[in-house]
């Protein structure tokens, strides 16, 4: 497995991995999958802002993808970031996601973030939130039949882990 930055070359095997899990899955309360044109956008928004957008590989294609962004578009989230990570359904289990995880955790601390933040669609979603706290993450809350998706309410978890320094001192 390979790990790089995504590029527009990618854009179709993710979109397509995307598009399985808003489907089929209650990972993304999305219910409509994006275009690959919207899909484009996407990573050109996230890496425009310097975040990162990885996706792993292998000699089938995109087995995987993951990327970083700010929480919440107020200044004051700066430091917070939110990961979103999916992997292809063939691979699911494998450790795909986790070294995706891993590697976002990585390069949002060295980008300054403080917090990672994981907001996790659906309490029954136990690959996700074992992958997290395997991670260092911690369950900070769960809103409860906040989202419909195929006929029946769904939770989100939250989860959160410190990144570098976390809240020891304030950034000058």
């Amino acid at each position: 497995m390979h790990i790089h930055p995504a590029t527009e070359a990618d854009i179709a095997e993710v979109q397509a991995i995307y598009a399985h899990h808003v489907l089929h899955g209650t990972g993304t309360f999305e219910e409509r999958p994006p275009s690959v044109e919207e899909m484009a956008a996407r990573l050109r928004r996230i890496s425009g802002q310097g975040w990162p957008w990885l996706v792993a590989t292998d000699a089938t294609g995109v087995i995987g993808y993951g990327y970083a962004a700010q929480w919440r578009e107020r200044s004051a989230y700066r430091f917070t970031a939110e990961d979103s990570v999916y992997v292809r359904e063939d691979v699911r289990g494998q450790g795909v996601g986790k070294v995706l995880v891993g590697r976002l955790l990585t390069e949002a601390a060295r980008l300054g973030f403080r917090q990672m933040i994981a907001v996790i669609g659906d309490s029954e979603n136990v690959g996700s939130i074992g992958v997290h706290a395997s991670l260092g993450f911690h369950h900070v809350g769960t809103l409860r039949a906040v989202g419909l998706k195929f006929g029946r309410w769904l939770d989100v978890v939250t989860m959160q882990r410190p990144l570098g320094a976390g809240a020891g001192n304030v950034p000058g």
